[in-house]
Parts: structure tokens; sequence; C-alpha cells
């Protein structure tokens, strides 16, 4: 018999993702004249957003996984030294199909293969567009994105969801959760991967919004290709040992396993290029979930990234006697030579982060700062500061929040009239365990060892979630 429920937002769970701070909150709300620990910068302009899983109706609470969340966003609007607050579900179509049955109708990731019968009607998604994961903002447009999906239009300031878009009939394949934008040239580039071939698809949207460029990649078996990296000029897939595989899960197993054996190799291709043009180069195994940026020096294609040695995709890290050490990443780099086929590789620090990142308005081109959050050693999917490693000078700052206080990704926010890539501030939101207290904390992004210069004390709580955002005020 199949457990459904409706999860009640108080109550504990034997669920590490319904639990604590992880619990979806019920209501969405607004919030003005909030408490202010410090001074609010009036060089801040901008709106910060941060998305991740809220669920509503639950197939099984103990086969829940985090990824099956319905989206929410959490947005404060900054306007030279104020601060407002909502929090908005993104209402897809499957969304608003459970709301209207008040039950599940989705089963979630972790059971896919429950022989229960299906309870998606006639007409419907056969999946359920959870646009839980990441945001892009492009052309004046703010898209919530879930990676087996369509981007979904939200409208600034009042985030209400706008629909689904398919680029006017021109995109043909899954959207990933981490597009990249080049806002020298105004072009963001996309792709997708999928269980059937081909197994992943690129495409590049010009300035004006429109889908212009798609081509198939091949590869040899599906992968789990949650991130990848452009230059000025190229394009980077990562073909790392992160699998999808149908059988496996029909035999009991995970559809999304670590296989060392299928090894890693970063193909390379021009950013128009097609699948004929993409030059594969082997590396070192390990697992990239989330890049920070890539760059060229000449000859040299820059890449750097959270890498770990391995991952638990499925149990997101919450089996007991996982070793944390080998799924955290480390700030990564690969320098490959286009000419020679040269690799040289490594680590750049020894703190354990991801969420990495740098400032939006210099992605695809040479980056001297990268940001990052910095994982709890003892417990999964936690974060304890925030770390800014410099390039020129080979070395990191960090800030921690303190005892039991957990943050997550930290957005870097331009300061208005900003004349340097690190002349901002970088925004999380962060929750103190021990007092139930949600707080949103500005740093100064040229003085991160200094800890917050403002830190807003949330009326409301704020769950734990995925990816974060900064939309500026001239955007």
């Amino acid at each position: 018999m199949t457990e459904s429920t409706t999860h009640s937002t108080e109550s504990t769970s034997v669920n590490f993702f319904l639990d604590g701070n992880f619990r979806p909150v019920a209501e969405e709300r607004d919030a003005q004249d909030m408490t202010v620990i410090g001074t609010l910068p009036d060089d801040l302009a901008g709106t910060f957003l941060r998305i991740g899983p809220n669920p509503v109706h639950i197939f099984s609470e103990e086969k829940y996984h985090t990824f099956d969340g319905d989206g929410m966003i959490h947005a404060i609007e900054f306007e030279r030294g104020t601060a407002r607050y909502r929090n908005r579900f993104v209402q897809t179509e499957g969304f608003k199909l459970e709301q209207e049955r008040g039950d599940w109708v989705y089963k979630g990731m972790n059971s896919m293969m429950d022989p229960s019968p299906s309870r998606v009607p006639e007409g419907a998604p056969s999946s359920k567009n959870l646009a839980n994961t990441a945001f892009v903002y492009h052309n004046k447009t703010l898209y919530a994105l879930h990676e087996p999906s369509q981007p979904t239009i939200v409208a600034l300031p009042g985030l209400e969801t706008l629909g689904a878009t398919d680029f006017g009939g021109k995109l043909k394949h899954p959207f990933s959760a981490h597009p990249k934008v080049d806002q020298q040239s105004g072009e963001m580039m996309t792709y997708g991967y999928s269980f059937q071939a081909p197994f992943v698809s690129y495409s590049v949207i010009n300035r004006d919004g429109e889908l212009v460029h798609t081509t198939p990649i091949t590869i040899e078996k599906p992968v789990f290709m949650h991130d990848f990296a452009v230059s000025s000029n190229y394009t980077l897939f990562l073909d790392f040992p992160i699998t999808l595989d149908i059988k496996r899960a029909i035999a009991g197993g995970p559809a999304l396993g670590y296989e060392e054996a299928h090894g890693s190799r970063i193909g390379v291709m021009p950013r128009f290029g097609t699948d004929a043009d993409v030059r594969w180069f082997e590396v070192k195994p390990g697992v990239v979930v989330h890049t920070a940026n890539a760059w060229e020096e000449d000859d040299v294609l820059v890449l750097q990234a959270s890498r770990s040695k391995t991952i638990d995709i499925i149990g997101a890290g919450t089996q007991a006697g996982d070793a944390l050490a080998e799924t955290h990443g480390q700030l990564y780099e690969w320098r490959i030579n286009i000419t020679t086929g040269q690799i040289i590789e490594g680590p750049l620090s020894e703190l354990h982060c991801d969420f990495t990142r740098v400032n939006d308005i210099h992605a695809c081109h040479p980056t001297r700062y990268v940001y990052g959050a910095l994982f709890n050693p003892t417990r999964p999917f936690t974060f304890d500061g925030v770390m800014k490693y410099d390039n020129a000078l080979k070395k990191e700052d960090t800030f921690y929040y303190g005892a039991d206080r957990y943050g997550g990704e930290a957005v870097f926010a331009p300061r208005l009239n900003a004349n340097t890539e690190d002349d901002g501030y970088l925004i999380s939101f962060v929750q103190d365990e021990a007092q139930n207290q949600s707080e949103c904390v500005i740093i100064d992004a040229q003085d991160v060892t200094k800890g917050p210069v403002a830190t807003i004390v949330m009326p409301f709580r704020v769950p734990y979630g995925f990816h974060a955002g900064w939309v500026g005020q001239s955007g």
C-alpha cells in the first residue's frame, strides 16, 4: 500500500529532506520594514532570488527525494537601503493539477518503478515540470528551471507564473538548469540530456530571445550532465560517470549511479559548432555537478568547477556511513591546450565547496574571483559559510556563519556603478537552527572575512533550497 501525504510543515519526519529547515512552508507571504542588523547598503539595487523544493502533495514520505519538491521562489527586492520580501510557488501545469485534485498525481524520482496505478489524467503532462532548481535571466526575462522540462517564465517583481515556453516551437529538447549567458554577446547557451538518443542536445538563443542554433551531441550512453561551461568561443560538455540506466532501475537499483568505469572526458566545440566539431579530452575520473566559469588564454582553455571523487545523487549524501569527504567537491581547474592536446589539472583549494559561481557580468570570460558555499564536513547537504577564491593570489578568503548556522548558494550582486570585478556583495539566506530563525546576510565581496555588513532578520522561516540568482535594477 502506498503512502499518500500532504506534508505538515510543523511535524518531524524520518526523511532528512522533510525535517528541520528542509520542511516546506505552506503560505505565500509578503513583508516590508523587516528588522535589519547593521545597515542595508544604499548602492544595492535589484532582486535577490532563491528557488528550491517545497512539496505540497507527496506520494510517499519515505521515498520522497529533495529533487521532487514543487518549486518555490523566495525573493528580496533591494532598493537603496530598503528591502521587501515575498515568496511564491511556481505554478506549473503539474502543480496546478495536484492543487485541483488536493492530492498527489506524480509519484517522484525514487518511486518511478512503483507498481501503483498512475493517476496522471489523459491529456496531462506525463511528468511534472517542478521548476524548482535554478534561474536564468536573459532578454529581460526571468526563467525558473527544471532540467527535464521547458523553462517557466516568471514575472518580476511580483513572481507571477506566466507559463512554460518552447521558444516559438523551436526548443525540441529539455532545457538545462544551468544555461550560460554571455553578457558581451547577449547570447544564451543551453542544452538538455535524456535517457534516449541523442543523449545530449545543444542550442543557442540570441540576444533577442530567439533560438537560432541546435545540434545533437553524441556520447556513448546517457549521463547526468547537470552543468556545462562556455567560454567566449567554445562550449564545453562534461561526459562524467554519473550514468542514467533504466534497466538498473527496473532491477531495483538507482536510475542514477556513479559508474567509475565510464571515465571522465570534456568535449570542446565552437559555440555555433555541430556534433562533428566536438573534440573530446580524457581527464582524471571524478564528478562535477556545478561549474564556475570557463575562458581562453591563447591556445589554453581554462575550466574551473567544484569536483568530487564520487557522489550519491539518489541518496544525496544522507545514507549512514557516507564518506562525505569523497562526495563533497573542491574547487578544481583544468587547463586544456586545444592545439597540443596537453591537459594540466588539479585542485585549487583544499576546502570542500559547491555552488561555485562568478560575477555573472564576466561569465564566459576571464575571471579573477570564484565564490562558493563551504560544506559542513559532518552533515550532508549543509553549508557552513562562504568562500572567495582569488585566481591571481592563489588563495581563498572565508567567512563561517557560526555554530548551528547554515546557508546556501551565495550570489554576487554588483554595486551600482561598480568598476571592478569584485565590487559588490555576496547575498545568501542563512538559518540559525538553534533559534529556528531565518536571515538574509549581505557580505561585502571585497572583504569577505569581515562578515555581513547587514543581516535581515526574516519574519518567516525560509527553508533550505537550491540555487540563487540576482537581477540588477538596470537589468
